[in-house]
């Protein structure tokens, strides 16, 4: 009897465990069922968004993952002194070496690109684009971008403007300097009318003066900041008409090392145009050089490495001899004077 009894009990529990089990299974599938329904209304949705697919052209196969900021810097200090001389009119440049020519030659030849048959442009400017060796002195240094102010000996034409701010005294000396080229020349009433403000010192591209007003400009000093006149920039000088003309027609330069390679410098300037005489351009590219070979440093090897002569429009490059016009290396008595400089040097520190 008792174990019928036992049996009884067992089959009951089993059946409702079975029931407990079968309503969590019935509310666990639901939730299942739920998110699958979602699942497939959220594909059938993506199906129907339209897929833009962007064509790539054709890559050659030595070109294919590869990283496209890599670059391969190549030195720009090109010798071709290894490479044979042509003996044709007409060759590929890359296996020979660049003809030399005298930077007259190089303002005929461009004459007669420019002529009205050619490019017909017969009063382009003429460039001179020079290639520099920045290292310094000390070894793993190198010379900082510079700029330089220099008056060519011909002077021509330009397109562009430049406005002078002169000080000094005197009615004579104030009349020569207007006569030189100053756009504004004067005394104190210029240093009233710009403490008033009624003169803008930024609508002047050079601020320069005569040493006898220096004192009377120490007012307006905090204004002028950098621009204040000093022997150091070049804008205090007794000859202040000289200095004004310099200003005025004087070719403002800047050598640019390259970003890759710090001992690779550039520089292209203008020397003059094609309507003028060869000879007076010629001797513009002399004065050119000798005044980017005063900024060289004083160390054995060259300065200037290479010069061409440009001409735009056209896209030919005629390169020159630069060491026509200037020394191709220190004299020995320059660099033992520079090496007894460093020592003083390095004995007062």
């Amino acid at each position: 009897m008792a174990g019928i009894i036992f049996r009884s009990l067992f089959n009951t529990s089993l059946t409702l465990n079975k029931t407990n089990i079968t309503t969590i299974r019935s509310i666990n599938i639901g939730a299942v069922y739920y998110a699958a329904r979602k699942g497939t209304r959220a594909k059938a949705r993506a199906k129907k968004v339209k897929v833009e697919i962007t064509k790539v052209g054709f890559i050659p196969h030595n070109q294919r993952g590869k990283n496209k900021d890599t670059k391969i810097h190549v030195n720009k200090h090109l010798d071709d002194s290894n490479k044979q001389i042509s003996k044709d009119d007409v060759y590929p440049m890359r296996y020979y070496r660049w003809v030399v020519y005298t930077a007259e030659e190089a303002v005929l030849a461009h004459k007669e690109t420019h002529h009205p048959t050619m490019y017909n442009v017969p009063d382009a400017l003429v460039f001179a684009q020079v290639e520099l060796n920045m290292e310094a002195v000390k070894k793993n240094r190198y010379i900082d971008n510079f700029s330089r102010l220099t008056l060519l000996p011909r002077i021509f034409p330009r397109d562009e403007e430049r406005t002078i701010l002169a000080f000094c005294k005197g009615p004579e000396l104030i009349k020569q300097v207007a006569e030189a080229g100053a756009t504004t020349a004067g005394s104190t009433e210029l240093v009233k009318k710009i403490q008033e403000g009624s003169l803008k010192l930024s609508d002047y591209d050079y601020v320069i003066a005569h040493p006898n007003i220096l004192t009377e400009l120490v007012p307006i000093r905090g204004l002028m900041k950098r621009r204040f006149p000093s022997p150091n920039n070049g804008t205090l000088d007794a000859n202040i008409c000289d200095l004004v003309k310099k200003f005025a027609a004087g070719v403002q330069y800047r050598v640019v090392k390259d970003e890759h390679q710090q001992n690779f410098g550039s520089v292209e300037v203008p020397v003059g145009r094609l309507d003028m005489d060869a000879q007076h351009i010629v001797e513009n590219v002399d004065a050119l050089l000798k005044d980017i070979q005063s900024a060289r440093p004083k160390r054995e090897g060259l300065f200037i490495t290479r010069c061409f002569i440009t001409s735009p429009p056209s896209s030919e490059k005629l390169k020159i001899d630069p060491f026509v016009h200037v020394d191709r290396t220190l004299s020995k008595e320059v660099q033992e004077d520079s090496d007894d400089e460093d020592e003083a040097v390095a004995a007062r520190s």
